[in-house]
């Protein structure tokens, strides 16, 4: 499950720097640094798409690491196949819930003027400060997002890795101490 898990992660760090770097290597051969909108909702979906599994992901192999300390009889049992893929799917489906709120919220504002970002990344605030319209509750919704994101899978790795030291802690042996903390 461990390499399941990584070969995931991988993936998704692969196609997040994928996301941005094709426009930030074109922009350095030309004079003029901007992107489209359409592109820039290309890119910010994308991007959106890999970021937040990525959190995610990292808690699900806080989550795997802990059944294998604290119930390593049981992991087997608890870490299936099934349980493997549900971990892996979950991320990826939050993944795409906030990244076609982030789209939506975002692009559905009125913009005045030239619909160009001054940017070879095109992130949420830049795009939000071209709009006609107030944006308070666009960026309401983008802090509450990402916050809620953030504390949630950081949530999940510090409570894993607290029962981790725990389990750690009250093993009698050296050596037995000595593995776990090993793995």
């Amino acid at each position: 499950p461990m390499y399941f898990f990584l070969s995931h992660l991988s993936l998704v760090d692969v196609c997040s720097s994928s996301s941005v770097a094709p426009k930030m290597l074109c922009d350095t051969f030309l004079e003029r640094k901007v992107i489209s909108f359409v592109g820039c909702a290309v890119q910010m979906w994308f991007f959106g798409q890999f970021v937040v599994p990525e959190c995610f992901l990292l808690a699900a192999m806080a989550y795997d690491r802990y059944i294998a300390i604290c119930n390593p009889l049981l992991y087997t049992v608890i870490m299936c196949q099934r349980a493997c893929v549900q971990l892996v799917i979950g991320p990826y489906a939050m993944g795409l819930l906030s990244a076609i709120i982030h789209e939506i919220f975002t692009f559905r504002l009125p913009f005045c003027g030239p619909n160009m970002v001054n940017h070879f990344f095109c992130d949420i605030l830049p795009v939000l400060s071209l709009a006609c319209a107030n944006t308070q509750n666009n960026k309401l919704v983008l802090f509450i997002m990402a916050g809620l994101i953030g504390i949630f899978s950081a949530l999940i790795i510090l409570v894993s890795y607290i029962f981790i030291l725990n389990t750690i802690l009250n093993i009698q042996s050296g050596d037995g101490r000595w593995k776990a903390f090993s793995t």
